[in-house]
């Protein structure tokens, strides 16, 4: 499956989805680098499978092996420290702000890539899983490392459609199967 493929599966109601998936698969903030990978941890953290194959198909082959596993390394790790770190800066007991986390996490010393990269891939992750203690985190590396506002929005841009996009083709999904069961009965 194609990026294209996976736009013609839109509804009408989508396009801009659609136009925003065009746009950004030449946002010329980021390296084709940072932007493959973003659109990869992106996808892997919307959880759709068609989202999936169709952006790893599309990106995958942009991305060097390690560059590649970086990518799903950041999503992996921050599916685990977006829940962590968003409980810790929500609960209003102060002692778990304290405690460590107790959670391995070596990838983040060792992602593959550039530590730059891999931050920009965490960031988008944990924009989609709404962490924003890591945000904040991710964001003030990012900015440490010299990366412009314009190319850390295009990572969360690119993010934010994505997760659109799954979203989309989840709900025409769930709503295919609810017209099929009324049938049904």
């Amino acid at each position: 499956m194609s990026l294209d493929s996976l736009k013609s599966r839109l509804p009408d109601y989508a396009k801009d989805l659609k136009l925003n998936l065009s746009s950004l698969a030449t946002e010329v903030s980021l390296t084709e680098q940072q932007r493959a990978g973003t659109f990869v941890a992106s996808a892997l953290a919307s959880r759709e499978a068609s989202v999936i194959a169709a952006v790893v198909a599309e990106f995958g082959p942009k991305l060097s092996p390690e560059a590649l596993n970086a990518a799903k390394a950041a999503a992996a790790i921050m599916g685990m420290n977006n829940i962590y770190y968003r409980f810790v800066h929500l609960s209003s007991a102060k002692d778990y702000k304290t405690l460590p986390a107790k959670l391995r996490m070596n990838v983040i010393a060792k992602p593959g890539v550039e530590k730059a990269d891999f931050e920009l891939w965490s960031l988008a992750v944990s924009a989609i899983n709404g962490c924003g203690m890591c945000i904040d985190a991710h964001e003030h590396e990012l900015r440490k490392a010299g990366l412009s506002a314009d190319a850390i929005q295009a990572a969360v841009r690119i993010a934010s459609v994505v997760h659109a996009v799954a979203a989309v083709l989840d709900g025409e999904a769930a709503l295919a199967g609810a017209g099929s069961v009324a049938q049904a009965a």
